[in-house]
């Protein structure tokens, strides 16, 4: 393992030092409770957002926070969740005034501690509400496991429901735009190499040169199926014919599209990717509208890639182009 670090269990907290220092004038780091908040104290009372997660899966969520996203964001160790004390602490700096919006990711952990969370939160004067993003296709949504985990559309859902709190929108017309996203998205991973996490010191599984693992999630977790490598456009058939069959979009509808990298995979690759998932997602008779391309809910150092379609209607693409300033995303402000 070679990785820029110092002792591998201090490897988040000096993380976050570094990228507070480079971004002082949107947040703050609360070393104490181990929260990030917006340095920027809103002008009125608004939603507060708060986000949280196991590290590793980097800039999610401590790049997204600050004007027009999160309000909080609780880290937790490398792909741990948070502990509740965290997301308290973290909810307690997000309230303003007009309630606090969870949104948290469908994985076992994060489930519990934010539902431990809310449970400590009922006995004070905050209304929270909790929006569980479950977009990865990948899994079948049958009741036989614990759900489809929550991958690329965590960032869409902080950025639209970022913008409606921005707005000053009740915490009800907050929460319902973040399940609107969360019900017209869907996310599908192809990975190219395993993840090496610095207490581990070796990655968790190996992967053949030549083979591809479909359907990974964020966590070093393997995928469904290990296939033969396949040129960029056969993969990208692949991971749009496996959202789009999932989200089942109407002819001609308008999509924005999240090519999101896993770590270790080079912009060059990611927008070669791109314009080959558009190209696919077009001839399915839909419109790509929308593009983010580069790393944003990531596994470490894994080499792959995942695709998420979001169905857009007027009012989701007016949010989405709302101004926003955090340490990743930045327009029209």
């Amino acid at each position: 393992m070679k990785k820029f670090m110092n002792e591998p269990s201090a490897a988040v907290d000096d993380y976050v030092v570094g990228l507070v220092g480079a971004h002082r004038e949107i947040l703050e780091w609360d070393a104490g409770s181990r929260v990030l908040q917006r340095r920027e104290v809103p002008l009125r009372p608004k939603v507060g957002l708060v986000g949280g997660g196991g590290s590793g899966c980097e800039p999610t969520h401590s790049g997204f926070v600050g004007y027009g996203m999160l309000d909080a964001a609780a880290p937790g160790q490398i792909f741990t969740s948070p502990v509740p004390n965290q997301i308290v602490a973290a909810t307690r700096r997000a309230e303003s005034g007009k309630g606090v919006l969870h949104i948290i990711k469908n994985f076992t952990g994060e489930v519990m501690n934010f539902g431990m969370a809310q449970e400590i939160l009922y006995f004070e004067d905050i209304e929270v509400a909790q929006v569980v993003v479950n977009d990865d296709v990948s899994i079948p949504d049958d009741g036989e496991t614990a759900g489809r985990r929550g991958l690329g559309a965590t960032v869409l859902v902080e950025k639209i429901a970022g913008a409606a709190a921005e707005e000053g929108r009740e915490l009800s017309d907050v929460l319902a735009l973040a399940q609107k996203v969360v019900s017209r998205s869907g996310t599908f991973a192809v990975g190219l190499s395993s993840c090496t996490p610095p207490a581990r010191g070796k990655p968790v599984y190996q992967l053949a040169d030549n083979e591809m693992d479909l359907g990974i999630g964020i966590s070093g977790e393997p995928g469904r199926e290990r296939v033969p490598l396949e040129s960029a456009q056969e993969i990208a058939r692949l991971m749009v014919d496996e959202v789009l069959s999932d989200l089942s979009p109407h002819e001609g509808a308008e999509l924005l599209m999240l090519v999101n990298g896993m770590g270790a995979t080079p912009h060059h690759e990611l927008y070669l990717l791109a314009g080959e998932l558009a190209a696919a997602a077009e001839a399915r008779g839909t419109r790509v509208i929308r593009q983010l391309v580069g790393n944003f809910v990531t596994s470490l150092d894994q080499a792959g890639a995942a695709v998420t379609f979001l169905e857009l209607d007027q009012e989701l693409t007016r949010l989405w182009d709302a101004p926003v300033q955090t340490a990743v995303l930045r327009w029209g402000r």
